[in-house]
């Protein structure tokens, strides 16, 4: 069951949760007069309390949205496919529960002893795309936060050789699909917290047996020994993402260096 609020500090946290979901809702567009919303839920902490805050942002938000609570049962051995079903059904929203058995084709693709994130992935992103498209859905909420942007642009940056991240909204590449991240702004260490507060039911992420991926806790206890020394690292590499100087760069597809004369007084 899922806790009501209860002391004057949850109220404080979902208070400034809200705010930084509002903040990004309204910074970079993502809920339009209208919208149908698909909220996909992993079951994790994150998507938990981007469905619940989107709900109450419903009850007062100056424009109309639905909303359609979506969740993947991807058929791994012991899964407890009810903790779902039963959330949903005491939310009283609509909702859909796709079952597509996405793990037996993992793990005859994918050499034993490999990580199977990357291809579990993608198979979930095409499952997504359809079931929007079937439901009619105007956009698609994923749960990715603040945290989560910063720790991409490190993996891209030290493994990957580009210098990208993780946009809070994103035109899907076959161009039919609109992702948005209303929990942009926020950090993981609230969202901890709230989803401890609301006692969530949580299913962990580790049914498939999967390797952790070892690459993003490297990049999280990099930054966590960068905190020691700078507190606000964090938010300052964040605040760097939305403040690009690109003549500081070196990309000449996105900046005109060879015509720099004409500009020379």
């Amino acid at each position: 069951m899922i806790n009501p609020l209860p002391s004057n500090t949850s109220e404080k946290l979902r208070s400034k949760l809200m705010t930084s979901l509002g903040k990004a809702i309204s910074d970079f567009g993502m809920i339009k007069d209208g919208d149908t919303i698909l909220v996909c839920l992993s079951g994790g902490k994150d998507s938990f309390t981007m469905l619940d805050l989107l709900l109450h942002l419903q009850t007062y938000a100056p424009v109309k949205f639905e909303l359609i609570g979506m969740h993947l049962d991807q058929g791994h051995p012991g899964y407890p496919c009810e903790i779902m079903q039963d959330f949903f059904e005491h939310l009283d929203i609509r909702y859909h529960i796709e079952r597509q058995d996405t793990y037996s084709v993992v793990k005859r693709v994918i050499p034993e002893g490999k990580t199977m994130c990357g291809l579990c992935s993608r198979l979930r992103r095409g499952i997504i795309y359809k079931l929007a498209k079937d439901l009619k859905a105007t956009k698609i909420a994923l749960g990715h936060h603040r945290d989560d942007a910063i720790e991409t642009l490190f993996l891209n940056l030290f493994y990957g050789g580009r210098l990208k991240s993780m946009p809070p909204k994103l035109l899907s590449d076959n161009k039919e699909n609109i992702l948005i991240r209303p929990l942009y702004y926020c950090s993981e260490e609230d969202i901890s917290r709230y989803a401890n507060y609301r006692n969530f039911p949580i299913i962990p992420c580790n049914l498939c047996g999967s390797q952790e991926q070892l690459k993003r806790v490297e990049i999280k206890k990099m930054i966590a020994e960068w905190k020691k020394n700078n507190p606000d690292v964090e938010q300052k590499i964040f605040r760097s993402m939305m403040n690009i100087d690109l003549s500081q760069l070196s990309d000449n597809t996105l900046f005109d260096f060879d015509g720099l004369e004409k500009f020379r007084n």
